[in-house]
């Protein structure tokens, strides 16, 4: 077994997620192509293969138990996280992944192409332009932008009960959510020492 393997199995573990042979073998595809076109098109800072893993696919696993059936759009995808890794996790969601830069936006559809995400639709435009027939139920995003800034740019695309699960780290305290029914779930990711946190804002 590789020791990104290793790694990415030991730490689902450890969060109490179940792994399929079909779901590891997209994950380390999923992981491979973010490498390879992340030499040439600058798709994260992280460089080092293990610490990817650790940063970027246990962190985008610490949310998965939130997540439920339904419409899910996550805004400002970049490389496609948390979006893809909840699509690959949670097939019976149908999971948008927007992004307004298009090298990204291509990547993430060669993901969705070579992996055989059929739950998976990549958007390339502005998330405040950007109109569907159906209201989403859940919306998510990992570094896109403040809390108020992402309601404020996607109120007209969340259902009347919907719920925005924001990921955050040291940040949270900066936050204006006075305002808004929210609630604070403390994140605990294996091998990571960051603080990380996850918003939860109910419409």
């Amino acid at each position: 077994m590789s020791e990104i393997k290793k790694l990415l199995c030991e730490g689902a573990k450890t969060m109490d997620v179940s792994l399929t042979d079909e779901q590891v073998r997209q994950l380390l595809d999923y992981h491979a192509l973010i490498n390879k076109w992340n030499k040439v098109y600058n798709l994260s800072a992280i460089r080092d293969p293990l610490e990817s893993i650790k940063k970027h696919f246990l962190d985008s696993f610490s949310i998965l138990e939130f997540i439920k059936p339904g419409l899910l759009l996550d805004v400002g995808s970049g490389a496609g996280l948390p979006g893809i890794i909840i699509a690959i996790m949670k097939p019976k969601t149908n999971v948008f992944v927007i992004d307004s830069v298009g090298k990204k936006c291509r990547f993430m559809q060669t993901v969705k192409t070579e992996l055989g995400l059929e739950n998976l639709t990549v958007i390339n435009t502005r998330v405040e332009s950007f109109n569907y027939p159906e209201s989403f139920s859940q919306i998510t995003s990992r570094a896109f932008a403040s809390a108020i800034d992402t309601v404020n740019k996607t109120k007209h695309l969340i259902a009347n009960d919907g719920r925005y699960l924001l990921m955050k780290g040291d940040n949270i305290a900066l936050e204006n959510i006075e305002n808004m029914e929210s609630k604070v779930h403390i994140l605990q990711v294996p091998f990571v020492s960051d603080n990380r946190s996850l918003l939860e804002i109910k419409i």
